[in-house]
């Protein structure tokens, strides 16, 4: 089953990619087949939950605009690496989440996104590695922001 039928199938549409909020590249290729993609936070246009994980949201709410992040990095790389199908993995996530200085969840936070890439692609595909990061702030105040390497057929 390929990788548009799985999404059908879990009923997730992606949305339009993310406008840059400056001056920076989406996408930069590392080595052949390899690319950075630059943070995206959970905001899908204008609508989207904002805040801090903690004070302001719950960790229910924070793996949910985890999930939207992570719906966002998906577009961005659909947009600009010829589509779902051409990810062999994804290497690295990094996500940030902008919290309460007395949260400690973040890593229960980024499972709403990584939870999701297994989800659609797969634990071999779809299990990066990873690292969860509080912030005290992120911009836009949206409460996650994500970034990672992917590794696309060549």
């Amino acid at each position: 089953m390929g990788i548009q039928e799985k999404m059908k199938q879990l009923h997730i549409t992606l949305p339009e990619p993310p406008a840059k909020g400056g001056v920076y590249a989406s996408v930069k290729e590392l080595s052949e087949g390899l690319y950075y993609i630059s943070g995206c936070g959970g905001y899908f246009g204008t609508e989207g939950p904002a805040g801090k994980v903690g004070s302001d949201l719950t960790v229910e709410e924070g793996q949910e605009a985890a999930k939207r992040a992570m719906l966002n990095f998906l577009s961005v790389v659909n947009a600009n690496l010829g589509g779902l199908d051409r990810i062999e993995s994804f290497v690295k996530v990094l996500v940030f989440v902008a919290c309460a200085p007395d949260f400690y969840d973040q890593p229960k936070v980024a499972n709403g996104a990584t939870q999701l890439l297994v989800d659609i692609f797969g634990e071999e595909i779809g299990a990066p590695s990873r690292s969860a990061i509080g912030a005290p702030c992120l911009p836009g105040n949206t409460p996650v922001e994500i970034e990672g390497i992917v590794r696309v057929r060549r």
